[in-house]
């Protein structure tokens, strides 16, 4: 069976209280919109029509090529979203599945569950419902003497008995198609001036066909946003699910409800997160690390075995076996070598650490190339602005910088060479030779040492 899907991102979402496209919002690292498009991909052949209205300029710069599109100019109800997606919609589908993109907590298992329902079913529908105390605004599920359903009815226009059902309505909906089509046609418009795509119930019902509904195992799958109470809601269940996936992949993690993890991350086993650690966006941490606490690591990729303890990253790569911090900043390009020690309060950017290096604490790196085997000594500072232009340092194998040595660059520390404490290397150092005072200046050649 050939499905097309259809998102419904169309809404305002006025009650967010922002400029900001309400399906664009974040959860747990990734736009609220992206969890729908994640849980279509392998459902169907071709791409879901996402169904766009407010702010659809920044909603179509968001996605790209992640979906097609159909624009609900006028708001004029969810029926009337799912018309604008007929013209999109390749002919020789033979199922429609329907969802709205502000159900970050749907999952794919389920929606799989539902075409398969539908598949079996003789009617024209199939739609998820979930049970629950608290109904939220959904519409209820009425149904008749013989437990068959009847209606959807939306809770602004239900009666008291109507709203005392406890069966509520999803808001998931697989129908066939050449059924589908015809039905929108045939939905009136509702009291508030709107078409209703719960309509669509009764009018199956009524057609004589068979409503399915699936009833949902997790109640939370049917959560949708429409303020930021809710967003905050849904994040917390979703980076529960997050951090249970990962423990169960052979992760460790001290205190689970202090560990915030992107939905983007991936983690390899064996790894230790401690308390109040954040791993965001596209962070690769490998195996056999320990990571916290109090660290945050952003878009930054970390192999095997390394130990970062209260750290802020940020675009950064460590190579196995690097121990990092406490206080330690690595910003954007930085680029730390296999067993490199960065100790606390020191700061690296845009700069390659090479294999076993220190660089002990209290020391500021940028703009920097450095080799193996070399000794940072505590203060030192890459002078790398000129007030215009960010200038290199190079740093090269086996190199010991004293304490407080200012590089004035752009420079170029030959090999083996050093400086003693307190040194401003203005002029590059050939290899093999110590440099002292300020200016600093050659005080001995090292080549018999």
């Amino acid at each position: 069976m050939n499905v097309s899907i259809v998102i419904l991102a169309a809404g305002q979402g006025t009650r967010m209280r922002s400029e900001l496209p309400k399906i664009l919002h974040p959860i747990a690292g990734k736009p609220m919109v992206a969890y729908g498009l994640d849980i279509a991909v392998g459902l169907s052949s071709h791409l879901p029509v996402l169904v766009i209205g407010h702010g659809a300029e920044k909603v179509l710069e968001a996605i790209g090529s992640r979906a097609r599109f159909a624009e609900q100019a006028e708001q004029l109800g969810t029926a009337h979203a799912v018309v604008q997606a007929e013209k999109v919609i390749r002919e020789e589908d033979d199922l429609v599945l329907i969802y709205y993109a502000d159900m970050p907590l749907l999952r794919r298992e389920t929606l799989v569950r539902l075409v398969d329902l539908q598949l079996t079913n003789s009617g024209p529908l199939s739609f998820l419902t979930t049970h629950a105390e608290d109904p939220r605004g959904f519409g209820r599920v009425v149904r008749g003497a013989d437990g068959g359903i009847r209606a959807i009815v939306e809770e602004a226009s239900a009666k008291p008995e109507i709203l005392a059902i406890r069966e509520l309505n999803a808001g998931v909906y697989c129908c066939r198609a050449d059924w589908l089509w015809d039905a929108l046609k045939r939905i009136k418009l509702s009291p508030k001036g709107e078409y209703y795509l719960t309509d669509l119930a009764a009018i199956a019902s009524q057609d004589g066909g068979k409503v399915n509904a699936l009833v949902l195992e997790d109640s939370n799958e049917a959560i949708g946003i429409n303020t930021r109470v809710h967003l905050a809601e849904a994040e917390a269940i979703l980076r529960r699910r997050i951090n249970e996936k990962w423990m169960l992949a052979g992760v460790t993690m001290i205190q689970p409800d202090s560990v915030f993890i992107d939905d983007t991350v991936e983690i390899g086993a064996d790894t230790t997160l401690w308390p109040n650690t954040f791993l965001r966006g596209k962070t690769v941490i490998g195996r056999n690390c320990e990571v916290g606490p109090e660290t945050i690591i952003t878009d930054c990729t970390v192999k095997d075995g390394c130990k970062i303890l209260k750290a802020v990253m940020d675009g950064a790569s460590l190579d196995e076996g690097v121990i990092l911090g406490p206080f330690a900043r690595l910003r954007k390009g930085a680029r730390l070598g296999k067993g490199v020690h960065m100790g606390n309060f020191g700061e690296v950017k845009n700069s390659i650490l090479g294999k076993d290096t220190r660089m002990g604490h209290f020391s500021y790196i940028g703009d920097a190339t450095i080799g193996e085997g070399v000794n940072i000594g505590a203060g030192t500072v890459t002078c790398n602005f000129d007030g215009v232009n960010k200038n290199p340092t190079v740093i090269e194998d086996g190199v010991f910088i004293g304490s407080d040595t200012m590089l004035v660059a752009p420079v170029k520390i030959g090999r083996k060479s050093r400086t003693g404490a307190g040194a401003v290397v203005t002029k590059d150092v050939p290899p093999n030779k110590l440099v002292v005072g300020v200016p600093a200046r050659e005080l001995k050649d090292l080549k018999e040492e």
